[in-house]
């Protein structure tokens, strides 16, 4: 009778985290010769409820930035909450041997103007020399300005020839207007990055936060504003929180949020709760999946896978009817797939 006990109790769990998702493969690289890989997921919903997902198109070689001299960013967009996409656009396309890299966006909620951020470089006049561009649409992503640098805007002089970039994933916007955003510097830390001025023009908030890598940046139902940062080797996430708007910073360690060193994402959800994606395992880039806090990231709970197999970066949305958009890397970073996720599931017990 224990053993029938022990093994409907097992069964029953199951069934309870068990969920049939579809997974659309946005961006596959098998589709041409000359695609090595699509890499590193950033999707946002625009306040005319366009979707728009951007990834990097790494040609040649699946290499990061700093190795390769043929990266472009690409997007698809979809009119209907994700069931159906456009085809593959390239946005961002620089002569072989200047790479973009790493796109993450903010949609600005009070003049509808989207800022796609992204790494730049110049592998044969500047190598190891990192710029940091954004361009910006006013049209749902329909059209695009051309690059804008703000390095010096939210860089320091001596930092000009350190390992630096803008996460990618996506930033966020105050209640009260303030663009906020997370960069690395892998010599002084994370930073927060901001504009007060709808992206007319940026500053970079002093203070490092350390432990941290790639950060998401999210403001509390309270006004603070909470950092959930990556720290690689450590086999979990780290949080920040600033009272003051920025000016000093409360740091520590997440407990229950295990992590292997990756990207994730973090949403704010009506600011009743908040809701956490990330490859959610300590050691290994597998096991995708979406926690829940109910008390401003302090504690982590009901964490649901949404796929154990190899997953990575992530980046998560609300959708119209309440539901999660999610897209993230998958397979080995051999699919980038989106998948719809109902909220009723991840707050069930």
């Amino acid at each position: 009778m224990k053993i029938f006990i022990k093994y409907f109790l097992i069964f029953s769990t199951l069934i309870l985290n068990s969920q049939d998702f579809q997974f659309q493969n946005l961006f596959d690289a098998s589709i041409s010769q000359n695609i090595a890989c699509y890499r590193i997921p950033s999707l946002i919903s625009t306040n005319n409820e366009v979707l728009i997902a951007a990834i990097d198109e790494r040609n040649k070689s699946c290499s990061d930035l700093k190795w390769n001299r043929d990266i472009n960013i690409v997007i698809r967009k979809s009119n209907d909450q994700g069931k159906t996409w456009s085809k593959i656009e390239k946005i961002i396309d620089f002569p072989i041997g200047q790479s973009a890299s790493d796109p993450s966006m903010i949609v600005d909620r009070f003049t509808n103007e989207i800022f796609l951020f992204f790494n730049y470089m110049d592998l044969d006049n500047a190598k190891d020399v990192y710029r940091l561009m954004l361009i910006k649409s006013l049209d749902d992503g329909e059209s695009w300005s051309k690059p804008i640098d703000i390095t010096n805007q939210i860089t320091k002089k001596e930092w000009a020839n350190d390992f630096m970039f803008i996460t990618s994933g996506r930033g966020t916007q105050t209640k009260e207007g303030t663009l906020l955003h997370c960069l690395v510097n892998l010599n002084n830390g994370t930073h927060v990055f901001g504009s007060n001025d709808h992206g007319k023009n940026w500053f970079l908030f002093e203070t490092p936060l350390k432990p941290g890598d790639e950060s998401k940046i999210v403001e509390l139902n309270n006004g603070n504003w909470l950092v959930n940062s990556r720290v690689n080797s450590n086999g979990f996430r780290y949080s920040h929180v600033s009272k003051n708007n920025g000016l000093t910073w409360e740091s520590y360690k997440n407990n229950d949020l295990i992590d292997p060193g990756c990207n994730a994402s973090i949403l704010n959800y009506d600011d009743n709760f908040l809701l956490f994606s990330n490859a959610h395992n300590s050691s290994s880039r597998k096991n995708l999946s979406i926690s829940l806090s109910k008390d401003s990231g302090k504690n982590w709970i009901k964490n649901k896978t949404i796929y154990s197999g190899e997953s990575a970066y992530s980046s998560m949305i609300k959708l119209k009817n309440g539901d999660i958009g999610l897209f993230f890397e998958k397979d080995n970073y051999t699919k980038n797939v989106f998948v719809r996720v109902p909220v009723s599931w991840i707050l069930e017990n």
